[in-house]
């Protein structure tokens, strides 16, 4: 039986886009120069979509295995050019097959796991917990009525971006609207205990949703590293995030949601005591809240509106919860939640720090998507608990704004992000080039100023191969990335990466993920000005830093288990050149293992 759709889905079907006669002309010539099938091979697809074709090898009907469609409308069905090759390709009705579902994903890819609990539509039944970035489950309220959970947004117009300029081929977006929520089960699928979902479902009928998770990182060193320092160290993190969805509560508050976050983070990370790192944090679960038991993140309010195409939060929130991350990088211990050098800057209120402010996003096209909002900025360190809010200092406003291209491609949409972002930091910072000098020397130095601080980020990921499902993480994704920073303001002025993350490596293992991922970062040029000038007058550079630091590289590797319903397994391989910025210290080789479950 077809699983019931959403309501996305139910406007996308309903929904046929205008279609002018100056539009049937230009598709016309497109589809006559550009059509590739030849006439037996479409009739047989159109047979094998159909509903008398019978159902595949999972036992799914066909036709709820591919994508929720937009069809094209009547007008763009009569203009297919049938008459161009001489009667080579059978005139097709209205309301009969278009050419996405014609040429639709490949069935073989879209066959559901045997281990997985994601239902055939290949979206998540919510709530369900897990889910990058950070474990945080995208659990927004839709403004409709009929739909108490929407993940993503409509778009305000139904033409394309960028994508209109790829060839009719590639761009499947062109043919279908495509309801494909972007995340990665990197927490495990499911839940732990299983006996508590009639409950679960109780409270979010009542407006309440919940997530309760753990997450243990144990690192070893056992290669190189700070001398005689050879072992484990461990941290973990427990979560409880919740979601009061006050459109359910009361009518006249729909599309209103309400989100909190507490953490408790313990341990001790293996970079500082075992390997001689300061800048690069090497375990997720780093002790940036401090020793609290109950430590305050996210307590934030949103409100989507115009018919689900605007989203609106404020309220205190992280940054990297929604700028500069993606569900990818946050299946690595090292990026998560964000590229490195972003998380030195005091602009960039990293998870688990928190800050006031307030984002707006919207879709401008069905390709595109735009972000903008307002943060104030204090020190990593203020507030270490969360909840003492007046105990921070405010130094200035941050400004971000973030522009993503989404397209997906070929028959089998395989799906692509690629991610432009700036972000202007009003705060006045103290020149890095007096960092390492006493103060009285560094006020005599020529061209010293303090500086506000601008970011830069560019981050692209593309699948490359679809195994498995329909959604966004069912495949093999290729991934690459930079940063920069303001080098006067900064320790790490710049930062690249690249790497992959695939699925299904083990045949019958479709949802285990494993992933490779080179970092390298580069130390400010007025940071490295400030240590070889301290050096030159006889200055110490402290007892943290071995010489003039100029770079570090880390070889990351993972494959991630989906061992049981709410059990994430994911052995580590770690490798970091040059720890502490200099060749002072001997590369260090880790392994290790982290563990995550779900409540």
């Amino acid at each position: 039986m077809t699983p019931a759709p959403t309501s996305r889905g139910l406007r996308g079907r309903m929904r046929y886009r205008s279609f002018t006669a100056l539009h049937a002309g230009c598709a016309s010539l497109a589809m006559a120069a550009l059509w590739p099938l030849p006439a037996a091979y479409a009739q047989n697809q159109v047979q094998a979509q159909s509903p008398s074709a019978g159902t595949g090898q999972t036992g799914m009907p066909v036709h709820a295995r591919s994508t929720q469609a937009q069809p094209r409308s009547p007008a763009a069905v009569h203009s297919h050019p049938t008459s161009a090759h001489d009667g080579a390709y059978p005139a097709i009705k209205a309301g009969a097959p278009t050419e996405i579902t014609v040429t639709g994903p490949d069935p073989a890819v879209l066959r559901r796991p045997p281990n997985t609990p994601i239902p055939p539509s290949g979206v998540p039944l919510l709530p369900s917990p897990g889910f990058a970035t950070l474990g945080i489950s995208p659990i927004m309220p839709s403004e409709s009525k009929h739909t108490p959970h929407q993940i993503e947004l409509e778009a305000i117009s139904d033409g394309e971006g960028p994508s209109a300029l790829l060839p009719a081929w590639l761009d499947a977006q062109r043919h279908a609207d495509l309801d494909d929520p972007y995340y990665v089960p990197t927490a495990g699928t499911g839940h732990l205990i299983p006996q508590l979902m009639p409950f679960r479902n109780r409270l979010r009928d009542k407006g309440f949703t919940f997530t309760f998770s753990y997450k243990g990182e144990m690192m070893g060193l056992f290669d190189g590293g700070l001398p005689g320092q050879k072992g484990t160290s461990y941290v973990h993190e427990l979560t409880l995030q919740g979601t009061f969805d006050l459109g359910r509560m009361a009518r006249s508050l729909n599309g209103w949601s309400v989100h909190t976050l507490v953490l408790e983070r313990a341990g001790k990370a293996i970079q500082n005591t075992r390997v001689g790192e300061y800048y690069v944090a090497l375990q997720e679960v780093y002790t940036l809240s401090g020793n609290v038991a109950a430590h305050l993140v996210d307590m934030y309010a949103e409100k989507k509106m115009r018919n689900n195409t605007l989203d609106l939060i404020f309220g205190r929130m992280s940054l990297t919860h929604v700028y500069a991350t993606s569900p990818l990088l946050c299946s690595f211990m090292v990026t998560c939640s964000a590229p490195v050098a972003l998380k030195q800057a005091p602009a960039f209120s990293v998870y688990p720090k928190a800050t006031w402010g307030a984002r707006i996003r919207f879709r401008p096209t069905r390709d595109t998507a735009l972000q903008v909002g307002a943060y104030s900025v204090d020190t990593l360190q203020d507030n270490p608990s969360g909840w003492a809010w007046g105990a921070e200092n405010t130094t200035g406003l941050t400004l971000p704004i973030e522009f993503t291209w989404q397209p997906f491609l070929t028959r089998n949409r395989l799906p692509g992000h690629y991610v432009i972002g700036y972000a202007h930091d009003t705060t006045r910072y103290a020149d890095k080039i007096g960092s390492v000098l006493p103060a009285k020397i560094a006020a005599r130095l020529p061209g010293t100023r303090s500086a506000p601080t601008d970011i830069f980020w560019l981050e692209t990921d593309q699948m490359v191969y679809r195994l498995g499902g329909r959604n966004m993480m069912a495949g093999g994704y290729l991934m690459a990335g930079y940063v920069h920073l303001t080098p006067r303001t900064v320790n790490v002025s710049d930062e690249a990466y690249a790497g992959f993350s695939l699925v299904g490596l083990i045949p019958k293992r479709v949802t285990d993920r494993a992933g490779v991922l080179y970092s390298w970062y580069k130390v400010s040029d007025r940071r490295r000005q400030s240590q070889e000038l301290a050096l030159e007058h006889g200055y110490s550079l402290g007892s943290s830093i071995r010489g003039v630091q100029n770079s570090s590289q880390v070889i990351e590797a993972y494959y991630g288990i989906d061992a049981a319903p709410g059990v994430l397994i994911q052995p580590e391989f770690q490798y970091l050149i040059h720890p502490g910025e200099t060749s002072h210290i001997p590369n260090a080789a880790m392994m290790g293992l982290k563990v995550v479950a779900n409540l």
